[in-house]
């Protein structure tokens, strides 16, 4: 096996040093926030976003307002989206089916598809509104039956965005609040004075954001563990280096520590990818934030084959996969560790973080390995039930259960059983110590 870095980013030594240094300021503000409530929250609002309204819920009227201001463009534009992610989610949720089995004649087993009761979206406002990610999680909430979904957002030049709230609005959000970071997942997560907890966290945010959502979890369930947004591209010579390059750097604008990786098979793709990366860096408005990405998290991987490619590819388990090959099937065939694949070059991780109608909240961090992004079932609790319809059916059962619990020592399991044996049996099926 021939594998070639032609660039490395950072040691993973490093990215682990720079996660660790907001842990003990998340932790100090959500301690604050769970003992002085909407004291906390609103100073935090005044420290990081100069922001002190007399209340942060948005009104019906003030929500009105908002909307009011957005172009008739803009507003249309939103409603395709909207659309699109609504179908799609649709699509899914009529994929998750209620069951009844009987499994034995009078035993009868069942699960429910059961919606988590409030949640909590953050969508995020920092060096960019982003606008979908209220469509994502907003939206995919509704779609699931949610009956009470919480949004939040921080606020941009002072006061709420509009195309946020329309967004928020628009995809049935029934709590509307102008708060960013920390202090608004605290807040949604802990409850205060005047927000009501919620049972589940949604949605991405900067580093600040995701290390609350962790040490959150447990007492609030959440979508999934985001760090910064990644992208691979696995490309042959079937498409060129301007491709490869502003798919790959359409991504390192997220933010300063945003991985992008090229893998390919093609030595002469690898490096005018290179060179490429170079010339548009020089034009991208957006270069002051991509090119340092690209400085520090940026990798270019040659392999010989494709194999060698699916095998770093899996391994790295990035959250958006770019696949542009001969055999792009062939890669979704075989691809298991990934937050995304988008496939063929007519296809790019942009419609999925904005349009196309899939979930832009993915796993990042390698944790493509053993969960997907958000969808309408992470909304939904899958609980069991059981009955069971028959003296015989309980008789039945009752008998094999007791034994069971026997073998383990449970005393007080075993007489569950037996109780059930001796009121539904007859006197005729043998149980427990009985039976020895």
């Amino acid at each position: 096996m021939t594998i070639t870095y032609l660039k490395r980013g950072k040691p993973a030594s490093e990215r682990a040093d720079d996660d660790a240094k907001v842990r003990a300021t998340v932790e100090a503000t959500l301690k604050d926030i769970e003992t002085r409530g909407d004291a906390a929250v609103r100073e935090l609002s005044e420290k990081f976003d100069k922001f002190s309204p007399p209340s942060f819920r948005l009104s019906p009227s003030q929500i009105e307002a908002a909307v009011s201001k957005v172009s008739t463009r803009d507003m249309a534009d939103i409603e395709f989206a909207q659309t699109q992610i609504r179908r799609f989610a649709e699509a899914q949720r009529a994929s998750m089916l209620d069951i009844e089995v009987e499994t034995l004649p009078g035993v009868i087993l069942g699960h429910r598809n059961i919606p988590v009761q409030s949640v909590g979206c953050y969508v995020p406002g920092g060096k960019f509104p982003m606008v979908a990610s209220a469509h994502m999680s907003v939206l995919t909430a509704s779609v699931a039956g949610v009956p009470r979904i919480v949004a939040a957002a921080p606020p941009q030049k002072g006061e709420p965005h509009p195309a946020i709230v329309a967004a928020m609005h628009k995809a049935g959000a029934h709590e509307i609040y102008v708060l960013g970071g920390m202090q608004a997942v605290g807040a949604m997560a802990l409850g205060t004075e005047t927000i009501k907890p919620v049972d589940m966290l949604v949605g991405p945010g900067n580093a600040f954001v995701a290390e609350a959502k962790r040490q959150l979890y447990g007492r609030v369930g959440i979508d999934l563990f985001a760090g910064p947004t990644e992208t691979m591209v696995i490309a042959d010579e079937t498409v060129d280096a301007e491709m490869c390059a502003t798919d790959l750097l359409g991504q390192a604008e997220h933010g300063y520590n945003s991985p992008a990786v090229l893998v390919t098979n093609s030595q002469k793709l690898a490096r005018a990818t290179l060179a490429e990366i170079d010339r548009l860096l020089a034009i991208l408005p957006t270069a002051d934030t991509a090119s340092v990405s690209w400085r520090d998290y940026g990798e270019v991987i040659v392999c010989d084959t494709y194999e060698e490619m699916l095998e770093v590819a899996n391994d790295i388990a990035s959250e958006h996969v770019q696949v542009m090959t001969d055999r792009d099937d062939w890669f979704l065939e075989n691809m298991h560790s990934y937050g995304a694949l988008f496939l063929g070059p007519r296809t790019n991780v942009a419609n999925g973080d904005k349009v196309i109608g899939t979930n832009h909240t993915l796993p990042t961090k390698k944790a493509g390995r053993y969960t997907g992004g958000l969808w309408v079932g992470k909304f939904l609790k899958t609980h069991s039930y059981q009955k069971v319809t028959t003296d015989a059916a309980a008789a039945e059962i009752g008998a094999y259960c007791s034994r069971l619990c026997l073998l383990e020592g449970f005393v007080g399991h075993a007489e569950q059983a037996n109780v059930r044996v001796r009121r539904y049996g007859g006197g005729n099926v043998a149980y427990g110590a009985a039976a020895e």
